[in-house]
């Protein structure tokens, strides 16, 4: 059957093993034993070699002065780089002129990847007293000093700190199509750290890259773009509709609301693999909720200006709250970057998922601009799509793992994608002895049946769904759909009670409104006539 070979078809274009640790350095806050415990776990985690540990005496808090972060981080990350042989640098590096047109200062490198472990501070202030020759000459929106601190490390390998302080660097490495590119020696420091609300979230990052690496990371794609046609904030919405497509083509069960309200606080959010999208200044919607639905490994950004303004929050702005509710990673911007100073999201989501690169390479083959806003919440070596298909599912099959079910839905979807008719996989899927029993497949049946124009057929695949225990969201998916057909079909008694069980499983929101209009029309239908 065709569905069986089109996951042999997918294999990253890159192939090759999870990145090794001896290609990162570790620099974690002396000042703070969390930093330095956290440190020592992603050491052990990643099998570092011993001269990757790097421990400096750091202000405490999230901020520090730029005097600060170039002679207490800056400038002894250099020394210890080049004093244990890890960065070779050019012989006029110290003196010569910052220029894009240069080769960058460093010539040999062992480390591609830093990683910056909770404690060690986030944003770097704005300095009144800087003055730079050429700064008056900028536009006045980015004649701006204040950076995030990884971004700023980003660009050590340019010039060592000795470019322009105001406004942006380009990224040479922007949109790059080959990892080997993204290296000091070619201008770029892959930064990103452990951190979050609290040290058990930042250490817990690791661990959870490391599951999604052994057993995949699966789950639903989510992009929740405004549904802009025209304007300055298209580029946006455009990022957003080709990660969207990106995610489909690979296989993920992709949702793609492309309308101005952000998701509601009752749509059923469920499984979460990935998620982007944009507009909210506070975490909101379905992500204020308790518990969200993050699987181990999940992705997720929400673009806004000060989305990592903190990290020390589970309830402000975005990367806090998305960590606290169990993301594995995240990026957002520390100050105001404007649109073109957040990451690429179409370059983003490709390089990560169809790529198959890092989770490091893919967030800084998305930046536009270095020594700016953006910071890298996660493991940069995490890589969740580094095993071939086949193999990942060969092995989940030999484990009896359930996980093995979502590679099915993920074979159904790859092949829907490259044009096998619903037909075939419903064939595929009744093959399966995991249908009988797994909610995720079931749906999907329920959902292929429906397109053939079979609704009792797709009705009766959403009971078995709602009988093998469903997660809370993806049951109150499943009542809606089960509802919305059972009234289409007239069959009135069995949708009022649809829709009875939904009024009390929604909060308040477009989603229950709806409920309770459904409701309403079904008491009027059923009404004794006089």
């Amino acid at each position: 059957m065709k569905a069986l070979l089109a996951i042999a078809c997918v294999a990253p274009l890159l192939c090759y093993a999870v990145a090794p640790g001896d290609s990162a350095i570790v620099i974690y806050n002396s000042s703070v034993e969390d930093s330095k415990v956290i440190a020592a776990h992603y050491f052990v985690a990643r099998n570092l070699p011993g001269d990757r540990l790097v421990g400096l005496p750091l202000p405490a808090g999230e901020t520090m002065t730029r005097k600060e972060f170039r002679e207490q981080l800056q400038e002894p990350l250099l020394k210890a780089l080049t004093e244990r042989g890890l960065w070779k640098l050019r012989a006029d590096a110290a003196t010569r002129e910052f220029n894009l047109t240069n080769p960058p200062a460093v010539t040999e490198s062992q480390i591609r990847y830093a990683v910056l472990c909770y404690g060690v501070p986030l944003r770097i202030a704005p300095d009144a007293t800087l003055t730079e020759a050429a700064s008056d000459k900028l536009p006045a929106h980015i004649r701006r000093n204040e950076a995030a601190v990884d971004s700023e490390l980003a660009a050590l390998p340019l010039a060592l700190g000795r470019h322009q302080l105001a406004s942006v660097v380009p990224n040479r490495n922007y949109a790059a199509t080959n990892t080997s590119a993204l290296h000091p020696t070619n201008g770029i420091l892959l930064v990103a750290r452990l951190d979050g609300p609290t040290a058990a979230i930042a250490r817990g990052l690791v661990d959870k890259a490391r599951e999604a690496e052994r057993d995949g990371l699966w789950g639903r794609a989510y992009f929740d773009a405004r549904g802009i046609r025209d304007g300055g904030y298209l580029t946006g919405d455009e990022w957003l509709r080709k990660a969207a497509e990106t995610a489909r083509r690979f296989g993920f069960e992709t949702v793609l609301d492309d309308t101005a309200p952000t998701f509601s606080a009752g749509f059923p959010l469920s499984q979460i693999g990935l998620y982007a999208g944009w507009y909210d200044g506070n975490v909101s919607g379905p992500f204020a909720r308790e518990k969200v639905e993050f699987l181990p490994g999940a992705v997720a950004y929400h673009l806004h200006s000060f989305s990592a303004h903190t990290l020390r929050s589970p309830d402000k702005n975005w990367c806090g709250p998305l960590l606290s509710k169990g993301a594995t990673a995240t990026m957002g911007c520390v100050e105001e970057p404007f649109l073109a100073g957040t990451p690429d999201l179409g370059v983003f989501f490709h390089r990560l998922t169809a790529a198959g690169w890092t989770f490091g390479e893919a967030a800084y083959a998305a930046q536009g601009s270095l020594s700016w806003q953006t910071t890298i919440v996660g493991d940069p070596l995490y890589r969740p799509f580094g095993r071939h298909p086949a193999e990942l599912h060969a092995d989940l099959l030999k484990r009896r793992s359930p996980l093995v079910a979502w590679s099915h839905l993920r074979v159904v979807n790859l092949n829907l994608a490259q044009g096998t008719s619903a037909a075939e996989m419903v064939g595929y899927l009744n093959q399966q002895a995991e249908t009988k029993t797994s909610p995720v497949l079931l749906e999907k049946l329920g959902d292929l049946q429906l397109k053939l124009e079979k609704p009792d057929l797709a009705i009766e695949a959403w009971d078995k769904a709602l009988a093998n225990q469903p997660t809370p969201q993806q049951r109150i998916r499943l009542l809606l759909m089960r509802a919305e057909q059972l009234t289409k079909l007239g069959r009135e008694i069995p949708a009022l009670v649809a829709w009875q069980e939904l009024e009390k499983l929604l909060p308040p929101s477009p989603e229950l409104n709806r409920v309770k209009e459904r409701l309403e029309e079904m008491k009027l239908l059923l009404k004794p006539k006089k």
